[in-house]
């Protein structure tokens, strides 16, 4: 795809779910991936599968571990950040370690990812870098608090950082999907049957109720979007909030 084939692209996260969708999406453009995360074994699977060109060992809440990733593959044109968690209770008992596990993972560890990969697009002027966000960045949502908070602080990140780069060829953006068919909204199920002793065809309508299209959206369909603004057809698409959702957020 132009301005994707033969370029080097980092995907952390990149082993499950909507990352690995990511992977393999960029691999078939043509460029070449890194698929970045903290568990060898779906990071292997990903690279024997074809999904990517290699990977690494890295845990993006852990100050310069990504620095020292891009240390050993090369810089990187492109970078996707979907590494991401979210955990549930009700805001008074979501304590401290709650939120520090969320604002890690799913803010500071994109900016970490972020400021290591930026110099070398900055001066090669020429740039993406994607930030899977969640619908949960442009709305509410009840007994996700910190994690709600830390998606809004990641799309504050996106708009702000894009503005700084906005006349060095490089560009920041942001997907936003609902509730997507992943590992994360599996366990979601697993802990409404639980609560509620329903079904796990009842809870997963309880998630897909979102959607105005009435299902979970497939992690290729978040993927499609991330190729689109990694490419240079997207080259005029900065600091912006794509949603992903069938139509969830107005």
């Amino acid at each position: 795809m132009d301005g994707i084939t033969g370029r080097h692209a980092i995907v952390t996260g990149g082993g499950t779910g909507i990352g690995l969708a990511v992977a393999g999406a960029l691999t078939r453009a043509g460029a070449r991936v890194t698929a970045v995360g903290r568990r060898e074994a779906p990071l292997r699977a990903a690279v024997d599968a074809g999904q990517a060109a290699g990977f690494e060992l890295a845990d993006v809440t852990q100050e310069g571990a990504f620095a020292a990733a891009l240390a050993r593959r090369g810089a990187a044109a492109i970078l996707v950040n979907a590494a991401g968690a979210a955990e549930s209770a009700p805001f008074l008992k979501t304590g401290d370690e709650i939120w520090d596990r969320m604002l890690r993972v799913n803010l500071l560890g994109a900016a970490s990812a972020t400021r290591a990969a930026l110099p070398a697009m900055l001066e090669a002027r020429w740039g993406r870098v994607v930030n899977i966000a969640s619908t949960a960045a442009l709305r509410g949502y009840p007994y996700v608090t910190a994690y709600t908070a830390a998606k809004h602080g990641l799309l504050g990140l996106t708009r702000a950082l894009a503005l700084e780069v906005a006349t060095k060829g490089v560009t920041v953006n942001a997907v936003c999907p609902g509730f997507t068919e992943t590992d994360i909204v599996a366990e979601s199920v697993a802990r409404i049957m639980g609560k509620t002793g329903r079904s796990e065809a009842e809870a997963r309508a309880e998630l897909s109720r979102h959607n105005p299209q009435g299902r979970l959206v497939q992690p290729a369909e978040v993927a499609a979007t991330v190729l689109f603004l990694c490419s240079e057809a997207a080259s005029a698409i900065n600091g912006r909030a794509i949603a992903v959702d069938g139509g969830e957020v107005p």
